[in-house]
């Protein structure tokens, strides 16, 4: 074989012809280094074709896959100078929320009661923190109105899909694109004995339960499912949070655009009190139910809780809107 080289094929970068043979790369084609200025080229390489990877949000050049993670990718950029990284979340790879396994009718038939009057049971027993036996009592002597109390505990659970339907349509006629903060903690809650957590997000200009997950773990995982939830209603200006570095990830990812403020201390200028006065009236009115069965009834539970905080109850701090 012939060990001259065409003179037509010049270096891409000082066009000189003066080259040498470099082997070959992986699919067979020639490789070229210029003895001038030390250049690696494949004259007859075919253009490698383009993987659709987003560009570079600082300099807008070419990306790779630096990492890839379970609910998320990591890229980074190609130019060594930039070195700018940057995340994109897989939202189909996030499960959803305890509060999308509410399943249920969702209208008020074939009950033989009137409307009104389960209303009132409801709110008994959710703002006030009576027991299902004396609001039985109650309605038997003011009212003189016979219920059982296990009918009524019945009644405080079964309507969460209809109430779950309702809060859907209520959340997406409340715009929380332009809200300033929105809050972010845990609480432990007790299921049949086992120690379970309520994560919840709160918006502090609403004071409204934005999204809220059970679950029986507290990392990052969980955190990504209560904060994907909620990104689907907006985009705060910033996520407060406590210094959990389970939350780190799950913010920098879903909410890149949004300032993470990790309260240190009640001293701080920005604290987390806003969702602990809310776990405060939660725990007030879960004491008083001794802890739960089963994670179906606490999560019924919970929710119609949440459901009658945020459009039921009055809130002072709000005017008493």
């Amino acid at each position: 074989m012939s060990k001259t080289i065409n003179k037509n094929i010049v270096c891409p970068r000082c066009f000189s012809n003066e080259l040498y043979r470099f082997g070959k790369d992986k699919n067979g084609y020639q490789k070229y280094q210029c003895k001038i200025c030390k250049r690696q080229f494949i004259p007859d390489a075919k253009p490698r074709k383009l993987k659709g990877y987003p560009r570079c949000p600082k300099c807008g050049k070419g990306t790779f896959i630096h990492h890839n993670y379970k609910y998320y990718v990591q890229f980074r950029c190609n130019d060594k100078k930039c070195n700018h990284s940057f995340y994109q979340v897989k939202p189909k790879f996030i499960n959803s929320t305890s509060s999308k396994s509410i399943l249920g009718k969702t209208d008020f038939s074939k009950i033989r009661f009137p409307v009104y009057l389960i209303i009132l049971v409801l709110r008994l027993y959710y703002l006030d923190g009576s027991s299902t036996r004396k609001i039985s009592k109650h309605l038997m002597d003011s009212w003189n109105i016979k219920i059982s109390h296990v009918t009524i505990a019945s009644w405080v659970k079964k309507f969460a899909p209809m109430f779950k339907f309702i809060s859907n349509k209520l959340l997406k006629t409340i715009s929380f694109k332009n809200s300033n903060k929105w809050h972010v903690d845990e609480t432990v809650v007790f299921i049949n004995g086992k120690k379970y957590y309520l994560w919840v997000v709160i918006d502090s200009d609403t004071r409204m339960i934005v999204a809220y997950h059970l679950s029986p773990y507290r990392n990052s995982s969980e955190a990504f499912k209560v904060l994907n939830e909620a990104k689907n209603l907006g985009n705060p200006k910033a996520i407060v949070t406590d210094r959990l570095p389970s939350y780190n990830i799950p913010v920098k990812v879903l909410f890149s655009s949004s300032e993470h403020i990790k309260v240190k201390s009640f001293k701080d200028d920005i604290s987390n009190n806003l969702i602990e006065s809310f776990f405060k009236t939660f725990k007030d009115w879960y004491k008083s139910k001794k802890g739960f069965n089963s994670f179906n009834s606490a999560n019924n539970l919970i929710f119609m809780f949440i459901f009658h905080y945020n459009f039921v109850r009055i809130h002072s701090s709000l005017d008493n809107k």
